[in-house]
């Protein structure tokens, strides 16, 4: 995604962001993906803005404070917490980043009200398990992936790669609003959030001793070191971005002590040093990923259903590499799995809902989260399906033959 596509107008960015994968948005000809994911009672909640975060050197890009956006708890979910990484990409050079800290991914002054719909929703029937729990909204805007931490200030560009602080800094202020009360909690992050929400886990347990169940999820941020024949912009990317951000010294001892700072971005150098049950939620085509790693442009082909027989096989390789970097499923307590073959990007809000989220053998990612991490059933699944499939072209045929049946609701799972 280009950064004047961040600076668009904000309600557009949800939708780029949680649906068109924060990737490069291809036109889709094909009638097959003419659908919108059903939005369950989404609505607005307004920003908060950190409190003494610029007196701990906690600022945005352009100095600004840090923001989040909150919903208290209600009934028996008033102690009980979702604290969610936000994702939207990473800047790694100087030209890159001051054009995003004019935009909402690097100035909270130009952060509106955000959209919470999905895991967020206050929706029971959509929700249940997680629709009266806090839930707070970490927005990203030091484009490091929350790891950064450089003292120095270019006069002449102004700019601050402070986000490992301005993590630390709304954690300070969530303990105090009564997120150290907590009887449940969650980390979770998205795409470029899915990395620090594995990061942080371990630290994010220490701050809860006395919360009995404190758990992690990675959610569309598992991207790997797919290695040639595959493109190796990860690598190239991360080695960028921990110079100029000096996100080294946010990395694991036990991962930087064994292989360079840039490798240990990875989820599969780091999963092993991570303690704290986590949970690793994508698509093995996710669209970030492989537009990233294969070619650019190759989604397209998935939504209008005509990849050739030489893509398909490039397919299939990159899905053995990405199954083969996942946590064995020896224990899918401490390392839950859900994988399906679905062509999105994040599924926590958008692809949550009921009526369009993704399946797997009549399993749907909500009902595998929410039993994982209640202990209800430690879920290690990956969908047998080994090429991959178009989630808004399969949403589209399921409305289509819901209609011709003449179901009473048109939206419904896919399959």
């Amino acid at each position: 995604m280009s950064y004047r596509m961040m600076m668009a107008n904000t309600y557009l960015q949800v939708l780029c962001l949680f649906i068109c994968s924060l990737a490069i948005i291809n036109t889709v000809s094909s009638t097959k993906e003419n659908v919108t994911p059903y939005l369950d009672e989404a609505y607005h909640v307004s920003k908060t803005i950190v409190k003494n975060a610029v007196s701990k050197g906690a600022v945005c890009l352009d100095g600004s404070p840090p923001a989040y956006h909150f919903e208290p708890g209600f009934g028996d979910g008033a102690q009980t917490w979702l604290v969610q990484l936000s994702g939207g990409e990473w800047c790694r050079t100087v030209e890159a980043c001051l054009e995003r800290s004019k935009s909402d991914f690097g100035s909270s002054n130009l952060m509106n009200s955000w959209w919470f719909t999905g895991m967020f929703s206050k929706n029971q029937s959509g929700n249940p398990e997680f629709y009266n729990w806090n839930k707070v909204f970490i927005r990203y805007c030091d484009g490091g992936g929350f790891t950064g931490d450089v003292e120095y200030v270019d006069p002449a560009t102004k700019l601050h790669f402070r986000g490992a602080r301005i993590f630390k800094a709304v954690m300070d202020e969530l303990l105090e609003k009564g997120l150290k009360t907590a009887k449940s909690a969650l980390l979770s992050g998205s795409s470029a959030g899915g990395f620090p929400a594995m990061l942080y886990c371990d630290y994010f347990r220490t701050l809860l001793p006395n919360t009995p169940r404190v758990k992690c999820m990675n959610d569309a941020g598992y991207f790997i070191n797919a290695k040639e024949p595959f493109r190796a912009n990860f690598t190239e990317l991360y080695t960028a971005l921990v110079t100029l951000h000096g996100s080294a010294k946010a990395l694991p001892k036990e991962c930087t002590s064994k292989m360079s700072p840039e490798l240990c971005f990875f989820p599969e150098n780091m999963q092993q040093y991570v303690k704290t049950p986590l949970f690793i939620a994508s698509s093995a085509y996710d669209k970030f990923q492989i537009n990233n790693s294969i070619a650019i442009g190759i989604n397209t082909c998935i939504g209008s259903s005509n990849c050739t027989a030489t893509t398909n096989q490039t397919f299939l390789e990159f899905r053995s590499r990405f199954l083969n970097a996942l946590p064995k499923p020896t224990n899918p307590k401490l390392k839950g799995v859900f994988i399906d073959s679905f062509n999105h990007h994040s599924q926590v809000q958008f692809w949550w809902s009921p009526f369009n989220i993704t399946t797997i053998n009549n399993l749907t990612l909500s009902k595998a989260f929410a039993d994982w991490f209640y202990d209800r059933n430690y879920t290690y699944v990956i969908h047998e399906h080994e090429l991959p499939i178009s989630a808004l072209g399969a949403l589209a045929e399921k409305e289509r033959k819901a209609k011709e049946e003449h179901a009473p609701s048109t939206k419904v799972s896919l399959t």
